[in-house]
């Protein structure tokens, strides 16, 4: 194992942070990076991480791992040192109110304008070449900010990973996950191995996250060269969103760990025999599919259905009790399918957003994603 450091640009005088990436494995072979909260409030992932790096650390001992693996268990130390009143802010930055995960430089648009001269009739060439383009591109940009920095640093470690696991979690879910179409012959075995409630499918939800700039630049290229050169898809990049904020146990981490090994061993970058695949309990649906389900007035809420469960037309998701007027106001879903993810608040504002259900038809455009 190797440990690289990084360092941020300091924002002001006397500071100085930096990023740790753990490096395991021979390079040569495929590349994994994996890192976990980005936005720093969601905490799962980093317990996945620290428990990866043991997992990872007896392997590469063993003499089983195939190819790098490369885990970033802090990437926004940014975000950890925000705290207001004793809350921490880890989602945006303080400073810009620029989201953590959101605005990384688009590969596409990148690469685009010095790629087409090294094309070939070879994929494998051609995957070559557009990785040695993106290690070009990203090595002429400058950063004029902390946060700049810290998001260049972590495109700088990720762009010629063959697969990027991005873990987050959400306020209150059940596992589930988000990648690009293009990917799910590749992606459903982690599914399974994770068992996921919901598999969200976006070619691009706008607004340049980190798992979409590494995919989408291999879609949007075939959609310009493909029919001259054959273009792969040279990310197989997943947001996995493991479960709520308050789902940090060790049981969990160390389940979650091991579906992630699993996956590994099953693409062959850590050498053994996978475990079976697991059924997958519902199907994977559109991104656009899903409906955002609002509270028409504020007061307490009260949820009357559990998460990641199959929900039809109709059914009551949620009361909202008005304790001045007297009022309980009953949210209810519109469309059948699994709901995947809640407020943990139980008290909301008129309009605000409380719970989403992933449904199988599209039903939204424009950009996909919250703020």
């Amino acid at each position: 194992m190797q440990t690289q450091t990084h360092p941020l640009i300091s924002p002001v005088l006397g500071t100085q942070r930096h990023l740790t990436s753990f490096h395991y494995g021979p390079a040569g072979g495929q590349k994994v990076y994996i890192q976990s909260s980005l936005h720093a409030d969601e905490l799962p992932g980093m317990l996945v991480s620290w428990t990866l790096r043991k997992r990872l650390a007896a392997l590469e001992t063993a003499g089983k791992l195939r190819g790098e693996i490369v885990i970033v268990p802090v990437p926004n130390p940014i975000g950890l040192n925000q705290r207001l009143l004793g809350h921490m802010l880890g989602r945006f930055e303080t400073g810009t109110a620029s989201n953590f995960n959101r605005s990384f430089h688009d590969l596409a648009a990148l690469v685009i304008p010095r790629i087409e001269p090294r094309l070939t009739g070879d994929a494998r060439l051609n995957l070559l070449a557009v990785r040695d383009a993106m290690r070009e591109a990203l090595a002429e940009q400058t950063p004029t900010t902390e946060l700049e920095s810290q998001r260049l640093a972590l495109q700088r470690l990720s762009y010629d990973a063959d697969v990027v696991l991005d873990l987050h979690c959400d306020f209150e879910g059940a596992m589930h996950l988000f990648t690009n179409p293009d990917l799910w012959p590749e992606v459903e075995p982690l599914a399974r191995y994770l068992d996921s409630k919901a598999s969200l499918f976006a070619l691009n939800s706008i607004g340049n996250p980190f798992d979409e700039i590494h995919s989408f630049c291999w879609s949007e290229l075939r959609a310009r060269y493909g029919e001259r050169y054959p273009i792969p898809n040279g990310s197989i990049s997943v947001t996995i969103e493991l479960r709520g904020q308050a789902d940090v146990t060790y049981a969990f981490a160390e389940r979650d760990a091991n579906a992630i090994v699993e996956y590994l061993t099953y693409r062959g970058v850590i050498n053994g025999t996978p475990a079976p695949l697991p059924p997958l309990e519902f199907d994977a649906t559109p991104f656009s599919g899903t409906e955002p389900l609002r509270a028409p007035i504020s007061g307490v809420l009260v949820f009357r259905t559990p998460i990641g469960v199959w929900v039809e037309p109709g059914q009551e998701i949620a009361d909202v009790v008005d304790p001045l007027a007297d009022r309980v106001v009953t949210i209810t879903s519109s469309i059948a399918g699994v709901l995947y993810a809640r407020q943990r608040a139980r008290f909301t504002t008129a309009g605000q957003e409380v719970a989403c259900i992933a449904g199988a038809k599209p039903i939204r455009g424009g950009s996909l994603l919250p703020n």
